[in-house]
């Protein structure tokens, strides 16, 4: 039932709806009367018919002219409810009510793009004099809005959006565009008639998902996804991970739903390259609320997603949660860096995982629902959005906005061509607000007694920081693996295994590596046998001193992990130099060095009868001390299963 108060709810010193009216005409009034009982049944055409007759009466009935207003609205007619409360306040500008008329015209001409209109009725009102607090609050925001839009409109950002063309637009609405890291597939939601292969239709319209391949730098024809991800309800604003083989999206209304509202779930591609029946991600994510807008993180461990539930700071907030094996953390809102008391939601975490973006309301922007873009820094605070610009942002809500992993091109959907459906374009971003620059890491993960594939675990963590920046797992069968991660760091990268010593690395990320020629890393797999070894890669001390390094942190964990789940294994740390210096010197050093990687083991719980240390000095070579490249490789510490 619509409130009958609805200018009460805006001016709260509006005498509407009481025995005393603007009008002194009995006729007009009576008029009124009448069609405030046909408003308040939503009966709005027997409604304006009679508030007609009473401004035909009394042109300064301004209580009629309001509620004419706010049919215009009900009837998504801005335009004209603009005109009718320009009407009423023209009739008594000087109520402090009517004038606030004015406040609503700038409203509704700036949700229209009309700026420069909006900041003159703005002024108008301002200078009425008349407030309260919650004008006075609408006032200022709505300032501030005007004021950014007209800068806005004055400093254009480069836009010239692109249609990715009939291979994946159509007569019907294609939106929410989500692309594999490679970009090379692209998947999105269309609006259309029920596919007759689901059953039987329950709606005339409904939301499924496509997808489409590029071939030679065009997209090719789009496919239906099918069942079961596609039913004969609504799936939509889906998330892909990087290496595409998990789907998250939104569904509402399902019988495994965990309210009346919307869920999140989540589908994988499985081994016969099928994808699996939809599971529910659980009521740690979903509430009785309404949840949806996934988005994943590159790697499948963080998942972004929009909700009302209780304890946000607004209608919709952005939220957080991480996966923690098979399960999901609980959520955590993002707080007032992102979230405001109005609307966020379509949020997108750039595989930089640093740059999300998203829409909001609540920042200064344009319209409806402006994208801005955050960049999370290595403390882990978000930074103040920022709005991407005019024409990027237009007083039309702007969402399903996503960037490829290279960072220099966005895709969404828009009808922004009078008369058309909602189609997919792509664009070059402007510098100013591109993510991160990626790089692309590809590989195969392989037993290396019999190049075998594996379905290995494998982390990329930035060595300065110790965090955590990838972590996914290789194909089954074939071992392969394709992630992207920010250039310009310094990573170690570990791989495990059941059965397997652990295997560790570490690079720098110094150049950006394409999607077409991206850095390459096969990665050969020890079994834990007895006499196996490995070279501990990520073990630091500074030069000629025993003493660790901070960055080894990341790899001696690791050595803890494997001698946590193999409690049987027994291990020998060895310390191995160069031939710089003189053989007794490098002996002990050796010996020093392999000794205070035990001790930090021995100092977490490891039994010290499962530990040996040994120094070899510069007995044990591994390359030719004659170049500084071979001395680098024989500075080392390895493990060896005893």
């Amino acid at each position: 039932m619509r409130n009958i108060s609805f200018l009460l709810a805006l001016f709260s010193f509006l005498p509407l709806f009481s025995q005393e009216y603007a009008s002194d005409s009995k006729r007009a009034i009576r008029n009124f009367e009448k069609a405030r009982e046909f408003f308040v049944l939503q009966q709005d055409e027997q409604a304006e018919e009679y508030l007609q007759k009473a401004v035909e009466i009394d042109t300064s009935f301004v209580e009629a002219w309001f509620m004419l207003a706010q049919i215009s609205l009900d009837k998504q007619e801005p335009g004209r409810a603009a005109d009718y409360y320009l009407k009423g306040v023209q009739a008594d500008p000087d109520t402090p009510g009517y004038a606030a008329g004015y406040l609503k015209v700038a409203e509704l001409k700036y949700k229209g793009g009309r700026y420069h209109q909006a900041r003159r009725y703005l002024d108008l009102w301002q200078r009425c004099g008349f407030t309260d607090d919650r004008s006075a609050e609408l006032s200022s925001t709505l300032e501030k809005n005007i004021d950014f839009s007209i800068r806005a409109v004055s400093n254009p950002v480069p836009f010239n959006p692109e249609s990715l063309g009939e291979a994946v637009n159509t007569e019907q609405y294609e939106y929410w565009p989500s692309l594999s890291v490679d970009e090379q597939t692209i998947f999105f939601t269309v609006l259309g008639p029920p596919n007759p292969d689901l059953g039987p239709a329950r709606l005339k319209l409904q939301e499924d998902f496509y997808f489409a391949r590029k071939e030679d730098g065009q997209w090719v024809d789009r496919e239906y996804l099918g069942p079961p991800v596609n039913t004969n309800t609504n799936e939509g604003a889906q998330s892909i991970t990087a290496d595409g083989r998990y789907i998250f999206f939104t569904s509402c209304n399902r019988p495994n739903g965990h309210g009346p509202m919307c869920d999140l779930y989540f589908a994988r591609i499985d081994d016969s390259g099928k994808w699996t029946d939809p599971l529910n991600l659980g009521n740690v994510v979903n509430t009785r609320y309404s949840e949806k807008h996934p988005s994943v993180s590159a790697d499948g461990r963080i998942l972004y997603f929009t909700s009302n539930r209780p304890g946000g700071k607004g209608g919709y907030d952005i939220w957080m949660t991480r996966r923690n094996g098979n399960s999901w953390t609980d959520p955590v809102n993002l707080g007032d860096s992102i979230n405001t008391p109005g609307i966020e939601q379509s949020p997108f975490i750039h595989p930089d995982g640093r740059s999300l973006y998203f829409s909001s309301d609540g920042w200064p922007g344009l319209g409806m629902g402006d994208v801005f873009v955050s960049r999370l820094d290595t403390g882990g605070n978000w930074s103040t959005p920022q709005n991407l610009g005019y024409p990027i942002n237009t007083h039309n809500e702007e969402m399903g906005f996503v960037v490829n992993a290279g960072g220099d091109r966005a895709y969404y959907s828009t009808n922004r061509r009078e008369g058309t459906d909602t189609d997919i374009y792509a664009f070059d971003m402007p510098e100013e607000v591109r993510p991160r620059q990626v790089s692309y890491i590809t590989g195969r993960v392989y037993d290396a007694r019999n190049m075998k594939g594996l379905e290995a675990l494998f982390q990329l963590i930035d060595l300065e920081t110790g965090t955590l920046v990838m972590e996914s797992v290789s194909r089954p069968t074939e071992g392969e693996y394709f992630v992207s991660l920010p250039a310009g760091t310094s990573y170690a990268f570990n791989v495990s295994m059941p059965g397997y010593l652990f295997y560790s690395d570490h690079f720098e990320m110094d150049k950006v590596y394409s999607k077409m020629d991206p850095f390459r890393k096969d990665i050969p797999m020890k079994p834990i046998v007895q006499g196996k070894k490995i070279v501990l890669n990520n073990i630091f001390f500074d030069t000629d001193s025993h003493q660790l390094q901070k960055s080894s942190r990341v790899e001696l964990d690791k050595i803890l992990e494997l001698l946590v789940r193999n409690p049987g294994l027994r291990i020998e740390i060895s310390g191995h130099t160069d031939n710089t210096g003189s053989p007794g010197h490098n002996m002990e050093l050796s010996e020093k060095r392999a000794a205070e990687v035990v001790r930090y083991l021995e100092e977490k719980g490891i039994d010290p009868t499962r530990l040996t240390a040994r120094g070899y000095g510069e007995k044990v070579p591994v390359a030719d001390n004659a170049t500084e490249e071979g001395r680098a490789l024989n500075r080392r510490t390895e493990l060896k299963v005893l």
